[in-house]
């Protein structure tokens, strides 16, 4: 009879009890653990960690978020590259050449005619975005020649000129800056990828926080279970040797007790796997000779349930990756809408304004019996002077046409691009479709919640129930050892069962969050008080 009843310790003892739900919230509530599961949490090592702690962990030192970061960077660098092509230029070019031309011709003026020349040419030119280019440039000449018929030695000459080339198809519109439009949204592609990476790793690290915390839980309960199944075992043994038990019985609780304690090394390696995986996240390893964490945070118990047509639409709306496959068909529209105007004929219109200058040392050149002398004569000065008064104006208008022979070149590039265009709207449909779909079935999670905890604890009620008949069965010698170890399996699994339920609404609600962008609040967090 003492047996029995040290048995029926051992057995109630299993029997870890659970929290008792609350009617009037929308989610789970967490579970307030017995004495013997609170002291089993408590025996556990590691250094605690707060979710709030491990997301701003992973916020500094996530290589995903580092990573889109650099991306972001990249793309403003290429759009400043871009816009770059748009700034004005200087140009400058100096020159000297000296030449000795034999000649032939009496008015050449010298039988070998030696002529010096030096120019300094400088200006400005820039492209607008709307394809018109525009140059302004001033140069100077200075000449100098042994002919005896040259009227200036040296003369000094000065052209400044503004041209003004305008594409009036082919180069102009959107052909005309298609890559600096093209840039523009592949940075706010990259801005949305960026935002998208933060939610990623934060509800990322909400799932492996709260995976951490379920299997803390499960390794305490399978701790006990293989504490118990130890005593049993011990029980049994002391049974057999006093004849009240045949030796299977004994051989039964063996079993029980090498399947417990291969699971909680089972259970241990899960619970140090998590722990490292929520390391490699975060970017920051725990301190101390046990390197892993212990969460102190418990799962929230008041989650916002929102109409799941609502939340579809708002996360349709807000979902950053779609906003960067809807960059992706903006892009690809760009191309085709630039390729399709540069297929058409190159006509550009050109127009130009300049002047003109002259000057300097006058020679008499004598001509038969004539004595010429120039009238231009002056220095350098006396030249610009002339150009910056437009006193020798000139100007010319035009047009530059080209068009190009075969259309294959051209029209290939067109089909490429518009199927290019189409391939990008498949996968932002499809990319709607998937997350329609992960929405629901997450609201579905988010919804469920409350029942499905009342489930999980109804199945370790009924678990609870079934030791406690199979103690009254084995008192009165209709049960076996071996099916108290089947019942306290069972009540295990149905522990671990609420664990799992504990967190996976929370965890559906970070996933919620993550969809819609933040639109869905992250769920709240509340101290532990069995941690």
């Amino acid at each position: 009879m003492q047996s029995i009843r040290f048995l029926a310790r051992v057995c109630a003892v299993i029997s870890l009890g659970a929290a008792s739900v609350s009617s009037t919230t929308v989610a789970q509530v967490p579970a307030t653990p017995d004495s013997a599961l609170a002291e089993a949490l408590s025996r556990f090592e590691g250094e605690p960690l707060s979710l709030a702690e491990a997301i701003d962990l992973a916020m500094q030192n996530s290589t995903i978020i580092l990573d889109a970061q650099a991306a972001l960077a990249a793309a403003r660098g290429r759009t400043r590259r871009e816009r770059g092509g748009f700034d004005p230029e200087f140009f400058s070019e100096a020159a000297t050449q000296r030449d000795e031309v034999p000649t032939s011709s009496p008015f050449s003026g010298a039988s070998v005619l030696t002529n010096n020349q030096s120019s300094l040419l400088s200006g400005f030119r820039t492209r607008l975005t709307t394809g018109t280019e525009l140059s302004t440039s001033l140069q100077a000449v200075r000449a100098s020649t042994n002919s005896s018929f040259a009227a200036l030695n040296p003369q000094y000459t000065t052209y400044a000129q503004l041209t003004v080339r305008q594409p009036l198809l082919a180069g102009s519109g959107v052909a005309a800056d298609a890559d600096l439009r093209v840039a523009r949204l592949g940075e706010s592609s990259m801005e949305a990828y960026l935002d998208d990476a933060v939610h990623t790793v934060q509800a990322a690290v909400v799932e492996l926080y709260w995976d951490l915390y379920a299997a803390e839980r499960d390794l305490a309960v399978q701790g006990l279970i293989r504490e118990r199944a130890a005593a049993l075992l011990t029980e049994s043994q002391q049974r057999a040797r006093a004849g009240l038990v045949g030796p299977n019985q004994v051989e039964n609780a063996k079993v029980f007790l090498a399947e417990q304690e291969l699971a909680e090394i089972d259970r241990q390696e899960a619970l140090y796997s998590i722990s490292d995986q929520l390391v490699t996240l975060i970017g920051a390893s725990p301190s101390g000779a046990i390197a892993r964490y212990r969460p102190v945070d418990s799962p929230p118990a008041d989650l916002q349930i929102d109409d799941p047509d609502e939340l579809v639409a708002r996360a349709v709306e807000a979902n950053r990756a779609l906003d960067m496959a809807r960059r992706d068909i903006d892009e690809a529209n760009v191309r085709l809408r630039a390729e399709r105007r540069n297929r058409l004929p190159r006509v550009d219109l050109v127009g130009t304004l300049g002047s003109n200058g002259l000057s300097g040392d006058a020679r008499d050149v004598i001509f038969g019996s004539d004595t010429l002398r120039s009238a231009s004569a002056g220095n350098f000065a006396d030249a610009l002077r002339q150009v910056g008064e437009f006193e020798f104006p000139r100007w010319s208008v035009g047009v530059d046409v080209t068009i190009p022979i075969g259309p294959r070149r051209r029209g290939g590039e067109i089909d490429r691009l518009r199927a290019e265009v189409e391939r990008a709207e498949q996968r932002y449909e499809g990319s709607v479709r998937v997350l329609k779909e992960q929405v629901r079935r997450f609201h579905r999670e988010l919804v469920n919640g409350k029942q499905r905890l009342a489930i999980a604890r109804r199945g370790v009620d009924a678990s609870q129930e079934q030791v406690r008949i199979g103690l009254i069965e084995y008192r009165n010698g209709r049960s076996t050892a071996f099916e108290l170890v089947r019942l306290g399996a069972d009540l295990a699994a149905a522990q671990q069962r609420y664990s799992q339920a504990l967190v996976r609404t929370v965890k559906a609600a970070a996933s919620l969050s993550r969809l819609t962008s933040g639109v869905y609040p992250f769920p709240t967090q509340q101290r532990s008080e069995d941690q």
